[in-house]
C-alpha cells in the first residue's frame, strides 16, 4: 500500500494467493522468476520470510521445525535482474549495510523494527527514543502503550486503522510492515532515480 500511494503501480508475486490482496497479482514462486519477467519493472520490493531468523524461529528450530533460508537466494537473483532493489526483513536476518525503520519515526503507535537492504540510497529519519510500553500480549492496549502487532494479538482494527489497510486479516497485519515505511523509502527513489511514477513487482 505505501507503495501504491508513493506513486507506483503494484503487480505482487506470492506462491500463495491472497483474496484480500488489493493490486495486480502473479501466484508465483519469486526465486524462480524468469530474469528477463523482472527487467520490465523499475524497482523490486521483497520481502524474503522472516520466520528462520526470528528468536521465535531460532527456539523453534530447536524443537525441529524448519523455515526457508531466502535472503542470500533472493540478493542473487536481484542482483542478476540489474534493477534497483529493496530486501525488508527482520533487525536478525543477513542483510547487507541495512537501515531500520520504526513506527516512532513516523508517529505511528507501534515500534515495529524492520530492516532494508538496497542498491541504493535510503536516509533513514531521526529514531525518537522509546518512551511508551508495549502492550502485553493479548490484551487491548492501554493510554499510553504502543500495540505489538505479532503473533494473535489483541486490536485488529486498531491495527488495521493505523496500517490504513482495513482489508487485512490478524495473520497478515502479523506479517505485515507498516505501509509508511515503504512509501518512505519508494518516495526516496522516485525523487532521487525516477522522476517518472515506475511499475513494480513486489513478491516473497
Amino acid at each position: 500500500m505505501g507503495l501504491h500511494q508513493a506513486g507506483f503501480e503494484v503487480t505482487g508475486v506470492d506462491i500463495v494467493h491472497h483474496k484480500n490482496y488489493p493490486f495486480q497479482f502473479v501466484q508465483a514462486d519469486a526465486t524462480k522468476l524468469d530474469i528477463e519477467f523482472l527487467r520490465q519493472f523499475d524497482l523490486i520490493w521483497a520481502s524474503p520470510p522472516c520466520q528462520t531468523y526470528t528468536l521465535a524461529g531460532q527456539q523453534w528450530r530447536k524443537n525441529g521445525k524448519k523455515y526457508p533460508d531466502l535472503v542470500e537466494k533472493t540478493r542473487k537473483i536481484l542482483q542478476m535482474s540489474r534493477i534497483p532493489y529493496v530486501i525488508e526483513n527482520v533487525p536478525q536476518a543477513p542483510l547487507l549495510k541495512p537501515i531500520m525503520l520504526c513506527g516512532a519515526m513516523f508517529g505511528l503507535k507501534t515500534y515495529r523494527h524492520r530492516c532494508f537492504e538496497s542498491n541504493f540510497v535510503i536516509c533513514e529519519p531521526e529514531h525518537p527514543k522509546h518512551i511508551h510500553p508495549n502492550a502485553k500480549m493479548g490484551r487491548p492496549t492501554k493510554e499510553g502503550e504502543f500495540l505489538q502487532i505479532v503473533g494473535h494479538f489483541s486490536g485488529v482494527k486498531q491495527a488495521q486503522e493505523m496500517f490504513g489497510t482495513p482489508w487485512m486479516t490478524q495473520g497478515e497485519l502479523a506479517e505485515a510492515i507498516p505501509p509508511a515505511y515503504s512509501k518512505h523509502i519508494a518516495e526516496q527513489f522516485l525523487t532521487s532515480l525516477a522522476p517518472e511514477a515506475p511499475a513494480l513487482v513486489a513478491g516473497r
